[in-house]
């Protein structure tokens, strides 16, 4: 019976051009689709674009452009990206295609008539870009007005959020949570790596399932609710339904959902997007009475030194530009070796040209030169033929091979690519060390020690037909590079793969090319530096005379501004004022003679407002008096800077010559 594996990637938003971390991902589930297919197995990898939604609008109205135009243009693009990285996907889909969109509008009213999807109303705060509402108290930074009331914030992504308060349909995620809940529990090696399920469990679940908004009225581009087109359905179920739709779910065709959907299933994500995929999905698919992935990958980030990848900051890095510069080969290794299970990595331009110097050419490909140039020396170019045991360093070459053959299987299905990676450079390390242990150009002084130096060329040449094999799913023109000059065919087989399959009567090439050339540090570290800062925005020359000064009063001359008093107060007593969340009553020694009292609406940003006795403020002394509360008298006003959500009364430091305004 053929063993079918299904692999997604998460369908990528078009808002704007793909970086290394869209291309990470994408490689990875390459790396994994091809390898499957190197065991036998039926082989689907889905990928596309997740095409809805109001920020898509919003950019095609910004281009002048329909939505659609907006995004036919960008899927062209992301297209050739993966033609560029050789991508092997089998299909290609759009949330825009008619048959998922048409798909989607069945499941919505599906789901409406058996009560798991009602219409309400939603208010929150919405985060365009990232296309998801949050609460307050998930917010990053929240922004207020002079009274305290929350007007804004930020996302913890740190995109900007809006007010909305509209009618929605919501999915009735709290009716699943316990059957989530339950199958998370008999499925734990369902979200990989370790960690993020707890993550899950104990940041959203268990603190009690909110049902979810999924629908919107307040923009047009996405599919319409079919019994209340004045909605669209919204983002996340939508998007999701990719995965089975492409297959043929709910449409006349259904042959590969069958199949697939019933054989392995796995989707690989960004940390970023795991919530989604580990809680909607699940219920969507429960709602639906779909069998749930066997897998859920959510990989860490790329980031960089200075943080995460940004354009302001210029350190951004395109695919294209590393593939151009150094070819694809080291462009999927460095991707996939470098990037820890479980934790962000870091890209560096160092990093990256000394893993293609020391790793790619020293390791691997000095190793290719010697052998093919050896075999050429001694043999005429003829691969002996392999006999085990010959040499006294033959067996432990064999058992470090064999071992490590099998740690390559395990991490591979761990989707581990590191540590897959680790273990084919032992064994390539240990083959280096091999050609040292038993120095060739010594046997081949002495016509007694034929058959062993015969020995030692048929271990070398076998050792690197395993490598071409183990990095057939990561660098395919690295390893039929190997096999070309080895004389070898393209044809490969994994799953029996042992060091002695290598065939008799084998011809090298005459002279082997170095498939990975030595590059100058200095110059391509330079390089890669430039290219990351080239589309970084260039800093306006500051002249402060062009500077448009903004301000929400009139402006003042010099002269009435020195009609203000300030005058540095002592504070002796401070309480809150009943009646009232926001005010505190002060008495201040401000030189007068006698106290002064100022009451001032700061008592949100202090909690402990005792800790404020005993400082020096500064206050505007010379106000003209007013009442508050209708019987406190307010007899100046103390000063006060703000940053986002916080405020800060100025205060001074005795201890410093002349003062210190210290905040």
């Amino acid at each position: 019976m053929t063993k079918s594996f299904y692999i997604t990637t998460p369908i990528y938003y078009p808002s704007g051009k793909l970086h290394i971390g869209s291309a990470y991902t994408t490689i990875a589930c390459d790396v994994l689709a091809r390898y499957k297919r190197m065991m036998n197995y039926d082989v689907f990898y889905l990928t596309g674009l997740d095409e809805h939604g109001q920020k898509i609008q919003q950019k095609a109205e910004e281009a002048g452009i329909t939505p659609q135009a907006y995004v036919d243009g960008m899927a062209v693009g992301v297209k050739e990206l993966w033609q560029l990285l050789d991508i092997s996907y089998d299909k290609f889909i759009r949330t825009t295609d008619d048959y998922h969109e048409e798909v989607v509008a069945q499941v919505f009213e599906r789901l409406l008539a058996q009560d798991d999807i009602y219409l309400g109303e939603y208010s929150g705060w919405y985060s365009v870009s990232d296309e998801e509402f949050f609460t307050e108290s998930q917010l990053a930074e929240v922004f207020r007005d002079e009274n305290g009331k929350v007007i804004g914030g930020v996302a913890p992504s740190g995109h900007e959020v809006e007010w909305v308060s509209e009618e929605s349909y919501f999915l009735r995620l709290s009716k699943y949570q316990d059957r989530l809940v339950e199958f998370f529990k008999s499925q734990p090696d369902f979200i990989t790596p370790d960690g993020r399920l707890n993550e899950m469990l104990k940041n959203f679940i268990e603190p009690g399932l909110e049902d979810l908004a999924v629908s919107r009225t307040t923009f047009t581009w996405g599919v319409p609710v079919p019994s209340n087109p004045k909605h669209v359905v919204y983002v996340w179920i939508d998007a999701l339904l990719n995965y089975v739709t492409a297959l043929g779910y709910g449409q006349e065709d259904h042959e590969s959902f069958d199949k697939f959907w019933n054989g392995t299933v796995f989707h690989m994500v960004g940390k970023d997007i795991l919530r989604f995929h580990s809680i909607y999905w699940p219920i969507l698919l429960m709602m639906l009475d779909i069998k749930l992935p066997e897998r859920l990958i959510a990989h860490g980030w790329f980031v960089m030194k200075d943080g995460k990848m940004s354009k302001s900051k210029g350190n951004v890095i395109y695919p294209e530009m590393l593939v151009e510069r150094f070819g694809l080969d080291p462009l999927r290794y460095y991707l996939m070796r470098s990037l820890p299970v479980g934790s962000d990595g870091t890209f560096t331009p160092e990093d990256y040209v000394a893993r293609i110097n020391y790793e790619l050419a020293n390791d691997l490909g000095n190793l290719l030169n010697r052998t093919v140039a050896m075999i050429n020396k001694y043999f005429g170019g003829q691969v002996p033929a392999y006999v085990e045991n010959v040499t006294a360093f033959d067996a432990d070459l064999a058992k470090v091979v064999e071992e490590n053959i099998a740690e390559y299987h395990k991490q591979m299905n761990a989707v581990d690519y590191p540590r897959a990676l680790e273990a084919v450079w032992n064994i390539i390390s240990r083959t280096n060390k091999y050609i040292d242990e038993t120095a060739p150009w010594v046997l081949a002084k002495e016509d007694g020690d034929k058959e062993q130096l015969a020995a030692v060329m048929a271990h070398l040449a076998a050792s690197l037909r395993v490598v071409a094999h183990l990095i057939q799913p990561f660098m395919m023109n690295t390893s039929n590079a190997i096999m070309e000059q080895l004389g070898l065919g393209l044809d490969f087989d994994l799953e029996n793969l042992t060091l002695v399959g290598f065939p008799e009567n084998v011809t090298v090439v005459a002279k082997g090319t170095p498939i990975f050339p030595r590059l100058d540090m200095e110059e391509e570290i330079a390089y890669i530096q430039s290219q990351m800062t080239a589309g970084k925005p260039q800093e306006k020359e500051w002249i402060p005379e062009e500077v448009e000064l903004k301000s929400e009063k009139d402006e003042i001359k010099f002269e009435d501004f020195d009609k203000v008093e300030i005058r540095v107060a002592e504070v002796k007593e401070v309480e809150r004022v009943e009646g009232s969340d926001k005010l505190l009553r002060f008495r201040l020694d401000a030189g007068d003679g006698e106290d002064r009292q100022i009451l001032s609406g700061i008592a949100q940003f202090y909690p402990n407002e005792q800790e404020l006795v005993g400082k020096k403020l500064q206050i505007v002394a010379n106000l003209k008096p007013r009442k508050m509360m209708k019987k406190y008298v307010s007899q100046g006003m103390i000063l006060s800077a703000e940053h986002g959500d916080q405020l800060t009364v100025l205060t001074v430091d005795p201890s410093v010559p002349n003062g210190s305004i210290i905040g």
